[in-house]
């Protein structure tokens, strides 16, 4: 049944009709719950709400595989004037962005050059910048990219599957370069010849992958919602000696906000995901095929006035 439940909703992600109904009724819909509002202006004063409770934040606006070079610069016009933006307001954010955004699919001369204005500005500003990983078809090209901006930039991260058979590979190769890794379980509909089917081989993976990381050094976010994935982290930095300093919890906005509050009362820095803008839709649907709490979690948002 969840292999099912995954399936449908992922399935929904894809379909453009449902997808351009979403973005003229979202709040209807409670996107307004899950998403910061439609500009990073409707997004500060959230982040500054979270900020006075001791959360940090991480913000994204939303848009994937965009077809022209002109919005792939729109898209990079954006992400530098929300970095302007964290430190105008003194906002305790990092960004975080898709590099199908900014033109991945487009032509490598062109991402090239758009993350770098990004990351330029983002040293100068002192802001963290997180290429989110997409899906399997992308990971070679988003790791080598992340490599290479690496070489120059100290403040840039990226993300690890564990439902991808490769992340293991790929956490070794990495490693030279001291990586700062955000490991998640995967959202993206993918084929059994490159991830694992079974939830329990998925999560099982995001422990060796959290383990792995941590023990190499590295500084490592374990985003998950999962009490168990939570519970493994404690007890591996408990014995292991890790450092708090070392790693922190990222959970989604809108979900679970009380165990992000338990967390952070128990010394850990917590980290909320907040995404921003109209294109909402294939995110929503993605993550209620992540987790089956949060249909229920959705549809009580939809109920209530």
């Amino acid at each position: 049944m969840e292999a099912l439940n995954k399936s449908f909703f992922l399935f929904l992600a894809s379909r453009p009709s449902l997808d351009r109904f979403a973005k003229r009724w979202g709040s209807k819909f409670g996107a307004d719950k899950i998403v910061g509002g439609e500009s990073f202006e409707h997004a500060v004063p959230l982040i500054q709400s979270l900020n006075s409770q001791g959360l940090r934040v991480t913000v994204d606006h939303l848009g994937e595989f965009v077809a022209s070079e002109a919005e792939a610069r729109e898209r990079t016009l954006e992400c530098l004037q929300t970095i302007r933006m964290i430190s105008a307001h003194d906002l305790n954010s990092q960004l975080s962005l898709k590099v199908t955004s900014l033109g991945l699919d487009i032509n490598h001369d062109l991402v090239w050059e758009n993350m770098i204005q990004i990351m330029d500005e983002a040293r100068k500003y002192d802001v963290f910048v997180t290429i989110d990983m997409e899906d399997s078809s992308r990971t070679q090209a988003t790791l080598d990219l992340y490599k290479a901006l690496k070489k120059q930039y100290s403040n840039i991260g990226t993300v690890i599957q564990s439902y991808l058979y490769r992340s293991d590979q790929d956490l070794d190769d990495l490693n030279e370069v001291k990586p700062n890794l955000r490991l998640v379980k995967g959202a993206y509909k993918e084929s059994a010849e490159v991830a694992f089917p079974a939830k329990s081989d998925v999560d099982h993976n995001l422990k060796l992958l959290i383990k792995k990381h941590l023990l190499n050094g590295n500084y490592t976010a374990i985003a998950s919602h999962d009490d168990a994935i939570i519970q493994y982290t404690k007890e591996l930095v408990r014995e292991h000696g890790i450092s708090k300093d070392q790693f922190e919890f990222q959970m989604l906005y809108g979900m679970r906000s009380e165990r992000q509050l338990e967390l952070l009362s128990e010394g850990y820095t917590v980290r909320v995901y907040m995404p921003y803008g109209n294109d909402w839709y294939g995110y929503f649907m993605r993550r209620l095929a992540e987790r089956p709490a949060n249909i229920a979690f959705a549809l009580n948002g939809l109920l209530k006035k």
